[in-house]
């Protein structure tokens, strides 16, 4: 018996997970942390932390297991991406990384497609530059803590930071990489053009590898402190999303992923690197070798009704909280809710959107607003859905539902009727960190490549078709949706502070 484990350093825990050699997880322990926002759109964390929950981990779940740890064939890594660490010349920190959900980096955005050209840009890279992305937070550095940039040698993304502390080596994987919008995409490998321009040494970024690869093995020190065998190999895996994707086994063109976690993602593999000419899709390397995708973002999904419940319901269940919601009619009255509570991606890049109920009177409830939260998150989702399928590289065929909020019924109805699709949830829920083990276990040789891993590893387990009453009526107000963000777009701007 050979065991695998994934690693997910996400912003909240790093979770380890311990699968066996038939894909059966085996055990699960996460360290959790907390993030800083010290400034207004700032949003920052301790590198330490990562390492720190990845030792702790990995500690809990061998002892859960009770496994000889000489049977652990490899980790994989995954976790949040478009963030950047900052190391000197002995790999030590030099300031707290910059998170994904970080949006002070706007101005650095406009100079980025003033120096490249936006067509040109999105056309290496495959995507506009965004206030999330790696690149505009390292000009950020560049021109705010000029003494900062001056010291630094070596430019990880947080997952990268733990292999570094693993194995000692500077090395990322494509999916991640593409992410910084320093890669070329259809290369497959960091473009020169984009560095040149942006000033950032070539030499300062990790080498990139394929999903699969071996991208080294652990030091005397990581055996130490986590209790894993020398030597052990330490596979490239892939940033949160494609990750994910793995292993919810979205691997080929047609199976698209929804992820409704903290924020929520429409993932849809391709088989070339499309783009697509605005931008507002992301396009990125799959953890796949040979295969992209096409992503559509948005910051608050379960994070809007987590904020909700908090705000209006605390001490609340989740199932108390939902369980009225689905007494109230599709549409909840007329009741539509904005669910842009930290800016936006997808399809509207805007940091300074804001969140919004519309359509208030005093007939409404505690029941309609809470479906209002649910009906709002899957119209923005539908938004993604929408570019995907106008994009014409992806005849969806499936859509595979996963994360915290795909656990309410009530949620995966009214998603499946918003966008007129039947939605299929699978046997593994797990997310980034199965697919993480995943692509260990294709890098150790258990399985020949990561279609027959996740063939032999993930099932479809149930299903939800739509409903036409709904469907039709979702319609309608999915267009009323639309109306709202360019109609308040001036008064989000003027709010914004």
């Amino acid at each position: 018996m050979h065991y695998l484990i994934g690693i997910d350093s996400s912003t909240t825990a790093t979770k380890a997970l311990l699968i066996d050699d038939q894909g059966e997880v085996v055990a699960v322990a996460a360290t959790e942390y907390a993030f800083e926002t010290p400034f207004p759109l700032w949003s920052e964390q301790n590198p330490e932390l990562w390492w720190h929950g990845t030792v702790q981990s990995i500690r809990q779940v061998l002892a859960q297991a009770g496994v000889d740890s000489k049977e652990v064939a490899a980790i994989g890594l995954t976790g949040q991406m478009h963030g950047l660490v900052l190391l000197d010349e002995n790999g030590d920190v030099l300031r707290p990384a910059i998170l994904w959900n970080d949006q002070r980096t706007a101005p650095q955005c406009d100079e980025i497609r003033r120096r490249l050209g936006k067509s040109r840009l999105v056309a290496i890279t495959g995507n506009d530059a965004l206030t999330g992305f790696t690149a505009p937070k390292i000009l950020w550095v560049q021109q705010n803590e000029p003494e900062i940039w001056q010291r630094a040698r070596h430019i990880l993304l947080p997952k990268d930071y733990v292999r570094y502390k693993l194995t000692g080596a500077y090395a990322c994987d494509v999916a991640d990489g593409a992410g910084t919008i320093l890669f070329d995409l259809q290369k497959r490998t960091w473009s020169p053009e984009v560095l040149a321009t942006l000033e950032i040494a070539p030499e300062m970024l990790p080498t990139s590898h394929e999903g699969p690869a071996v991208t080294g093995y652990l030091s005397q020190d990581a055996a130490t402190a986590t209790g894993l065998p020398l030597g052990l190999p330490v596979i490239a895996g892939g940033g949160d999303q494609a990750a994910g994707a793995v292993g919810v086994g979205a691997v080929q063109s047609g199976i698209v992923s929804l992820a409704l976690g903290t924020s929520g993602v429409v993932f849809a593999t391709t088989d070339g690197p499309f783009v697509e000419p605005d931008g507002r899709l992301h396009a990125f390397c799959h953890s796949v070798p040979g295969r992209w995708h096409l992503m559509g973002v948005m910051l608050s999904a379960a994070g809007s009704l987590r904020w909700y419940r908090d705000t209006f319901a605390p001490g609340i269940s989740f199932d108390d909280l939902l369980t009225p919601a689905a007494d109230v009619v599709a549409g909840c009255d007329g009741l539509l809710y904005l669910p842009y509570l930290t800016g936006e991606r997808t399809p509207y890049p805007d940091p300074l959107a804001r969140g919004a109920f519309v359509g208030l009177t005093v007939r409404h409830s505690l029941p309609h607003l809470t479906r209002a939260v649910l009906e709002g998150v899957a119209f923005g989702l539908r938004d993604s859905f929408e570019l995907i399928k106008s994009a014409g590289q992806v005849d969806v065929r499936q859509v595979r539902v996963a994360g915290g909020g795909a656990k309410s019924p009530l949620w995966r109805q009214i998603l499946a009727d918003v966008f007129a699709a039947e939605l299929v949830t699978v046997n593994t829920t797990e997310g980034a960190a199965y697919g993480a083990a995943l692509l260990a276990g294709v890098g150790a040789g258990i399985w020949p490549d990561v279609d027959a891993a996740t063939r032999r590893t993930i099932h479809v387990t149930g299903s939800t078709l739509p409903q036409s009453p709904a469907v039709a009526r979702y319609a309608q107000q999915y267009e009323v949706y639309r109306s709202l963000y360019p109609a308040l777009k001036p008064a989000f701007d003027a709010v914004a502070h």
